[in-house]
């Protein structure tokens, strides 16, 4: 039995390696992805611009305005002197924030009075404007706590802010963990729909069948070598992650292993019951298509899980990428134990009972 899966394994190996497009599918994607998206995929604040408009120009809007210029959110400032060029400036996306000083800024701050500013933002670009705002804020705030000034909200105690796992709020952190999640997910996926739907387009599924090879052998064969190809590319990002980005490894090396085949035979399972609904390659990849931008929407890693509606937070736990983005982010920043590995685990083993029943069972019919 083991020498007949090996043969097939081997068969679907030399199919996916002997073909020089497939072996840049395979390889392109993972040297542009982790080039490009710990880089580009960032809610970081940087290199925009900031409008100043200043009816004041005494000594404190200046010093001020220079510690607004220096926040690491702006590289550029611009000196509007009109209020239509302020309002153009926000029109045409020439500055992400503009700031105001009143007239009477600098005498309220020598007077010890209560001083405020106005913060205009592009609210087409809400976000990123939010960030940005939440920088001045918090240089105003310093300033103000400098010069001995009352804020329009005082507070009796100061909290002190401390960030575990990521103390300096490094977007990359975030993003290169997780691309070892993403990434096998679209070649788990690929590698595991396209090999069912290529045998039903090449008409060489039936000769398997009346193979000595059983249905559940063939869904072994077609599972180990995307489970190989998907544990080569997970390694590579690994090492990308840790040696290139820096990002620093905290848990077990075992423990994120085991994680990844548990998680990369539940997707193969999701890949099997694709392609055994599709007839050809091209129906394969639609589905994989389908499959693949909901369960990154629903992981958790664009937006937090808590913020959908109750019912899409039940789908979420059907989501291998759910429970693996926990693992592989646990595992990488915190060294999370074996008990709450397993935790996320178990729903993995769970969906992969399921998905692999449900494809094996259309496998069944076919042969039926």
């Amino acid at each position: 039995m083991w020498y007949r899966i090996a043969t097939l394994v081997i068969k679907e190996l030399q199919v996916l390696f002997n073909n020089p497009r497939s072996r840049q599918i395979l390889i392109m994607p993972i040297l542009i992805q982790l080039a490009v998206f710990p880089l580009a995929c960032t809610l970081e604040i940087k290199n925009n611009t900031l409008a100043i408009f200043n009816q004041d120009n005494g000594a404190a809007s200046f010093e001020l305005a220079q510690r607004f210029s220096k926040a690491k959110a702006f590289s550029e400032v611009l000196t509007v002197r009109s209020e239509s060029e302020l309002q153009d400036v926000i029109d045409k996306q020439q500055a992400l924030v503009a700031i105001r000083f009143q007239s009477d800024f600098s005498r309220n701050v020598e007077s010890g009075r209560s001083a405020q500013i106005q913060a205009i933002l592009d609210g087409r670009r809400s976000n990123s404007g939010q960030i940005a705002l939440g920088y001045m804020q918090t240089i105003l705030q310093d300033y103000l706590t400098e010069k001995n000034i009352p804020t329009p909200s005082q507070a009796s105690s100061v909290v002190l802010v401390r960030h575990w796992f990521n103390p300096n709020l490094e977007f990359v952190w975030f993003v290169a963990p997780s691309l070892v999640a993403i990434i096998t997910t679209i070649s788990t996926l690929i590698v595991s729909a396209l090999s069912v739907a290529r045998e039903k387009e090449c008409g060489t599924l039936d000769q398997l069948l009346v193979s000595p090879l059983t249905p559940e052998m063939i869904v072994i064969g077609k599972t180990l070598p995307a489970l190989l190809v998907a544990m080569a590319q997970g390694t590579v990002i690994l090492l990308g992650a840790i040696f290139i980005y820096k990002v620093p490894f905290e848990g077990s090396l075992l423990l994120l292993y085991i994680g990844m085949i548990c998680y990369i035979l539940a997707l193969v399972g999701f890949g099997l019951l694709i392609s055994s609904i599709c007839s050809t390659q091209q129906q394969a990849f639609l589905g994989v298509f389908s499959f693949m931008m909901p369960a990154v929407l629903l992981s958790g890693y664009v937006s937090p899980i808590d913020n959908m509606p109750l019912f899409l937070q039940y789908i979420t736990w059907a989501d291998p990428l759910r429970h693996f983005i926990i693992i592989v982010k646990g595992v990488f920043l915190k060294d999370m134990s074996a008990l709450m590995v397993l935790q996320n685990i178990w729903p993995l083993l769970v969906i992969t009972a399921v998905t692999s029943t449900t494809s094996l069972y259309f496998f069944r019919r076919h042969v039926a």
